[in-house]
C-alpha cells in the first residue's frame, strides 16, 4: 500500500477512470509549480536483507510514496530530459 492509500494494482485497474482527473491535478501542479501535499509524504519502511534479524545493519530502509506523485515525477523528469537534448 503506498502514502496516499491506493494499491498500484487498483490504479492500474482504474487508469481509465483516473486519467482524466489526474490530468486535471499534473496540469494544475505544473501551473502553479506547486506539487499536492499528499504527493510530499512517504512511508519508510526497514526491509531485512540478512541472516541475522537482531542485527540493525541488516536491514535497509525503503521509502513509499504516492503512485500519481511518482508518475507526475517521471513526466517532469522526461520533460526536463527532452528540453536539454533539445537544447
Amino acid at each position: 500500500m503506498e502514502t496516499d492509500g491506493f494499491h498500484p494494482r487498483v490504479m492500474r485497474e482504474l487508469m481509465e477512470e483516473l486519467a482524466k482527473l489526474l490530468s486535471i491535478i499534473y496540469q494544475q501542479s505544473w501551473s502553479s509549480g506547486e506539487v499536492p501535499d499528499d504527493w510530499k509524504l512517504v512511508n519508510i519502511t526497514p526491509i531485512h536483507k540478512n541472516v541475522w534479524k537482531e542485527d540493525l545493519g541488516n536491514y535497509r530502509l525503503v521509502s513509499l510514496t504516492s503512485v500519481p506523485g511518482k508518475v507526475m515525477k517521471q513526466i517532469i523528469l522526461s520533460t526536463i530530459t527532452q528540453h536539454l537534448q533539445d537544447g
